[in-house]
């Protein structure tokens, strides 16, 4: 079947397609709507000084964090708007207002000075737009929450850099130093001149002189106008520089007119701060940074061993590529911009997609709680809530190296520490010190110590030196003629020039003396108002002096000391005393058993030791007391009796000699009739002088010792002191112990002094307080103390008159007591009573041989029998066979009657009344 053909007209046709095909058109541009507001963007704007090295940093640092946040995340977007505030608080807050206006931003971020982000902080406030400022201000202001409600800190105040300044100083004992800052035409030094002031006053320094220079930018001629200021240093004593505040092309006049006046010495020592330290790369191809070698400076410390760290630092160095910078490292400006786009990036994160509410976006940041690359990320009131942890580093060549930690409030530490005081080593030894462990490099090529960091000034004038006129006692300072001093003081103020000049080089002191009539303490004020530069004399450390002036180390002891006249004491038995009552009982009973065991062994060989009892007991006491003399005459024959008296005789000699160098002693001593000090002084109202010089000593009289003040009467000098002693004007003095030493010296059969005395804190020189002078005096002193010099100058002008250098200063020699001298008693004792066994044993044993029949008497009943036959011994006839023994001696006696008693004859028995003898003498 055929169909035929129909022609149709197609363009009606496409006609009618046209309204279903812009449906499709419409709704696929509508999805696509869909999907591009599907991601949440966030407008953030950046205000910093695009020309400064900081401000470049700080850029590519907030590039790298948005360029890894918008990569990551799938829901939000950030785009950044940078303008450039060229370090002008005006610009920036010209730039804020066009940034909310025109932008639409939802916070700002950026402003390195404390007066941009002010101004900001009060654009954002009216605009309810949160701020985050890369700056703080020097000292926090009151209810600064309130006033500036929308405003971040990602920086810390000064406080803390101020007292990491103040820490090294103290280190190296330096007492005065200069601060340096250049004036901002906005805010002036912003208070850190105060803050350094009050960090220097714990650590016992100051601020000498303060050097303000002008604005770099107002300067036609920047070089002259800054060597013009230093020349002004010159004229300062202290060399401790401190640099403060001051513009990258200021730091290369300062130092390099620094260096071409000498003021990068051995004597010197440069700090500066974190501002000035952040920009030491900006000169690493400057040979301005090779004449700040040995500076001192102090940076924020940072983790640089995080995989965090490392990832930021090769896209940095990737992105920072302009003006050769590709091997920079980024500093702390650049990490606080990295964490500031993290905290808005994590606020954005928390954020629901549909609320932009500027209150909660503020409140989201503020939560923040992270690790960041500059720290720990944790706010409080709107300020970072952790002190941060300085780096202190030290100028080398053209680099600079690192050294020692510092934490607020624990010191230096030589490795980072962590939890319990270890190190990331595990060292236990990283404990906390005053003192910067690191070797230092200091300006003039001083490694070894830190420098004095004072000079004299090149046009000082001569010091003006008072001294004191009329010393109580002249030994310390004497006038000998109009402008020479001559005294113990005097020569020791030049022997410590003649050491300083020796040990530093140039140390040249130049001084002039002026004597001065008033009291110690007019003399100390006239140091405090200036009027001195320093006192040399006797001058008395004391704790209220100490706080207006400065002491040098006390060069001898000082106290209060009691003077009193000497009165003897006397006493009938003086001669008793040498020897205690037991030794005297000791050697009478040693002298009687002497006595008998002498008599013992004579007297049956010695004609001169026989006889009736009353004449034997005579001539043994005789003997006994003439050999204390060694004036005995009788003669000795038996052996053991002169083993005896030799032992006898030697513990005389001993007992006698100690008798009589004790007795002396006791003859010569220096004694008081009774018990004299204080308490006597106040119960019996007694008057007491005082030297009038020493004003102090009177309230220490009246305070102290609650002495009657109408009973203290004013001395004027050793003269005085002795007329009013010899007119019984006052009963004793007191005056200070240097003074008493040299008073006594000359006077000791006259006067003694009280045993105690009343301790101060000795005797120095004095300077204005702070001066460095004093610490190297005191190091001087010490020194010449050590090697001798001292004691020399004592010797020579403090030492006794050739009457009482053998004179005794104790109150009064003691007895001699048995525990001296009992070996002694030992020894003659034992001797004595052996020769005595000795001989009773040969006695026997010579009776029991010469006797015909044995008998059974006793040894002891045989030597009482021979005592008692002592005395009545009787010879009737020579018997003639004595002397036919040759080991028998003859003796006679005109009784020869041998007459036994009746015990005798009980025992022998058979035994004749009337017998011839034969008698052993053994």
């Amino acid at each position: 079947m055929i169909f035929p053909l129909k022609n149709v007209n197609i363009v009606p046709n496409l006609l009618a397609l046209c309204p279903v095909l812009i449906s499709f058109l419409l709704l696929y541009c509508t999805i696509g709507d869909a999907a591009v507001n599907d991601y949440k963007l966030t407008d953030v704007g950046a205000i910093i000084d695009v020309n400064s090295q900081n401000g470049k940093e700080e850029k590519t640092a907030m590039e790298v964090a948005l360029k890894n946040f918008n990569n990551y995340s799938k829901t939000n977007q950030v785009v950044i708007h940078f303008h450039n505030s060229s370090g002008s608080p005006f610009d920036a807050a010209s730039a804020a207002e066009e940034l909310i206006k025109e932008k639409k931003v939802q916070v700002i971020i950026g402003m390195e000075t404390w007066q941009e982000a002010a101004l900001v902080a009060d654009v954002g406030k009216k605009a309810q737009v949160p701020v985050i400022s890369f700056a703080a201000p020097t000292v926090t202001p009151p209810l600064m929450p309130l006033r500036w409600p929308f405003l971040i800190q990602m920086a810390n105040s000064q406080t803390s850099q101020m007292n990491c300044i103040a820490d090294i100083v103290r280190a190296y004992n330096w007492r005065k130093v200069i601060a340096i800052y250049e004036d901002d035409p906005y805010s002036g030094d912003s208070g850190t001149i105060a803050l350094l002031s009050e960090a220097l006053q714990k650590v016992d320094s100051e601020i000498e002189y303060r050097l303000v220079l002008p604005p770099f930018a107002s300067l036609s001629e920047p070089k002259r106008v800054v060597l013009d200021e230093m020349l002004n240093l010159l004229r300062t004593q202290s060399r401790v520089f401190v640099v403060l505040q001051a513009s990258l092309p200021m730091v290369t006049h300062l130092f390099t007119e620094a260096k071409r006046i000498g003021l990068l010495g051995r004597e010197s020592a440069w700090i500066i701060n974190e501002s000035i330290t952040s920009k030491l790369k900006s000169l690493v191809s400057n040979s301005v940074l090779s004449s700040m070698e040995g500076t001192i400076g102090i940076k924020t410390y940072y983790s640089t061993t995080s995989s965090s760290y490392v990832q930021f630092q090769k896209s940095f160095q990737t992105e920072h590529i302009e003006e050769a910078e590709a091997n920079s490292t980024a500093g702390s400006h650049a990490l606080r911009a990295y964490d500031s786009i993290t905290i808005v990036t994590k606020a954005i994160e928390r954020m629901n997609s549909t609320n932009n509410d500027s209150r909660v976006f503020l409140k989201e940041m503020l939560s923040s709680n992270f690790s960041g690359l500059s720290g720990t990320i944790n706010f409080k009131e709107g300020q970072l809530s952790k002190t941060p942890i300085f780096r202190v580093i030290n100028v080398v060549g053209e680099k600079y190296k690192e050294l020692d930690f510092w934490i607020p409030g624990r010191g230096f530490f030589k490795s980072f520490p962590l939890e319990n005081g270890k190190d990331k080593n595990g060292d236990i030894g990283n404990a906390p010190s005053n003192h910067l462990a690191g070797q230092i490099v200091w300006p003039g090529g001083l490694n070894l110590t830190g420098p004095k960091g004072w000079r004299i000034p090149t046009d000082m004038e001569p010091l003006r030196v008072a001294v004191t006129r009329n010393p109580p006692i002249d030994n310390f300072v004497k006038m000998e003629s109009p402008g020479k001093y001559v005294g113990f003081c005097i020569d020791l103020f030049h022997e410590v020039l003649t050491h300083l000049h020796g040990s530093y080089n140039e140390y040249d002191l130049p001084y002039d003396f002026f004597p001065n009539d008033g009291s110690y303490d007019d003399l100390v004020d006239h140091v405090i108002d200036k009027t001195y530069d320093a006192i040399v004399g006797d001058i008395t450390i004391l704790a209220n002096r100490s706080k207006f002036v400065e002491f040098t180390q006390p060069y001898t002891e000082s106290g209060l000391s009691m003077i009193v006249p000497i009165e003897r004491e006397g006493s009938a038995w003086l001669f008793m005393k040498p020897f205690t009552w037991e030794l005297w009982l000791l050697t009478s009973g040693t002298l009687i058993y002497t006595m008998f065991v002498i008599w013992f062994l004579e007297h049956r060989s010695n004609d001169e030791f026989r006889g009736p009892w009353k004449n034997q007991i005579s001539t043994t006491m005789w003997f006994a007391f003439s050999s204390l003399f060694f004036a005995h005459r009788e003669k000795i024959t038996s052996n053991f009796a002169r083993v005896v008296v030799v032992v006898w005789l030697f513990l005389v000699f001993v007992l006698t000699s100690s008798y009589t160098a004790s007795l002396s002693s006791m003859l010569t001593v220096q004694r008081m009739k009774s018990p004299r000090d204080i308490d006597w002084l106040r119960e019996n109202n007694l008057p007491v002088g005082y030297d009038h010089r020493g004003s102090f000593v009177k309230d220490y009289l009246v305070n102290v010792f609650k002495l009657n003040p109408m009973k203290l009467i004013k001395l004027e000098g050793e003269e005085d002191y002795l007329n009013n002693f010899q007119n019984n004007n006052i009963a004793a003095m007191f005056i200070e112990l240097p003074y008493q030493k040299a008073f006594l010296n000359k006077h000791c059969k006259e006067y003694t002094a009280k045993a105690a005395s009343y301790r101060f804190g000795g005797l120095g020189f004095v300077f204005q307080k702070g001066s460095p002078l004093a610490r190297d005096f005191s190091e001087a002193i010490l020194s010449l103390s050590e090697n001798g010099t001292l004691k020399s100058l004592e010797d020579k002008w403090l030492s006794p008159s050739p009457k009482c250098l053998t004179n005794s200063t104790s109150a009064e020699a003691e007895s001699l007591s048995v525990q001296d001298f009992w070996g002694l008693y030992i020894i003659s004792g034992a001797t004595s009573t052996i020769c005595l066994i000795l001989s009773l044993l040969r006695l026997q044993r010579a009776n029991q041989s010469t006797a015909s029949t044995p008998d059974d008497i006793t040894f002891w009943k045989k030597t009482q029998r021979h005592l008692n036959t002592a005395g009545s011994l009787k010879i009737l006839e020579r018997v003639p066979t004595l002397a036919l023994r040759q080991d028998v001696h003859e003796w006679s006696t005109p009784r020869w009657d041998y007459q036994l008693s009746n015990s005798d004859s009980e025992s022998q028995g058979t035994q004749q009344a009337s017998h011839s003898a034969e008698i052993e003498i053994l």
